[in-house]
């Protein structure tokens, strides 16, 4: 049956990506449904952090494709697909220092500027209408995630767990149609992993996500499918009953540690 733009926003074929004489991905597949939740989880080195730069553009593949929506996607670069709907978060975070957290997550919102990039660096056009109607919505998305009594300071002043939040708002405000989040329960407490959750369940009735992520417990309760890599090669793809029902998937983890299975609720090595 051939697959169309309806059944799925993003779709990986056959990447491959090589690193002169180390394949880091070999022959990866992915299709990421509208309204979906995908996880993407392996043990270290399986080459999760491979393939979420090449979904989100940061690197170009060796070998296969990437379809958006059916079609090549609007240019390769990061900035081309955050124009095209999809965005993403960072495990470091990638805040502005010495922006106020209004500013970082205005920054988030760009896109949706109806003069362009170039009327909002260039100040001509729509300028000042953009930034009125950009820093309101920005500050909407503040008061959704519950940190507006926050816009106006630094985010290094802030919680780390604030600023968590802060990167999923400048992420989100775009209204984007897939978002991409890398370890967003990294460092993070139970009861903020628990608020996570909720949070990443709310996402996908507004877009699909991606979640690449370490915390099994999350990622089980959280993702409609999961695909397992191992040493850059897909070895499990299914819901989360079916992966942690796989015996490739628990020799993958237990091969690096006894507590490292999926389910496990300390979740896998990093």
């Amino acid at each position: 049956m051939t697959t169309t733009a309806a059944d799925h926003l993003l779709r990986a074929d056959g990447v491959t990506v090589r690193f002169g004489g180390l394949t880091a991905l070999d022959d990866v597949g992915l299709q990421v449904a509208p309204g979906s939740v995908v996880g993407l989880i392996g043990p270290n080195g399986a080459g999760k952090t491979t393939l979420f730069n090449v979904l989100s553009g940061v690197l170009r593949p060796t070998a296969g494709t990437i379809t958006w929506k059916g079609a090549p996607p609007p240019g390769r670069r990061p900035h081309h697909l955050a124009r095209a709907g999809i965005a993403r978060t960072f495990q470091g975070l990638n805040l502005f220092p010495m922006m106020t957290v209004l500013d970082n997550v205005v920054a988030g919102a760009d896109r949706l500027a109806a003069g362009g990039a170039f009327s909002l660096i260039s100040g001509l056009g729509r300028h000042h209408r953009d930034e009125r109607e950009l820093r309101a919505r920005a500050l909407a998305a503040l008061e959704g995630f519950g940190i507006a009594e926050h816009a106006h300071r630094l985010p290094g002043t802030l919680p780390y767990g604030l600023q968590k939040q802060v990167a999923l708002a400048r992420a989100c405000v775009g209204e984007p149609e897939l978002l991409l989040l890398d370890e967003p329960a990294s460092g993070l407490s139970g009861t903020q992993i628990d608020a996570l959750a909720e949070q990443i369940r709310g996402f996908s009735r507004d877009m699909a996500v991606v979640l690449v992520e370490h915390h099994m417990d999350l990622v089980m309760r959280v993702c409609d499918r999961i695909v397992v890599l191992d040493f850059g090669r897909v070895i499990s793809t299914g819901t989360p009953e079916e992966v942690q029902a796989d015996p490739l998937v628990t020799r993958a983890y237990l091969g690096a540690s006894d507590d490292a299975a999926p389910g496990h609720t300390n979740g896998a090595p990093r």
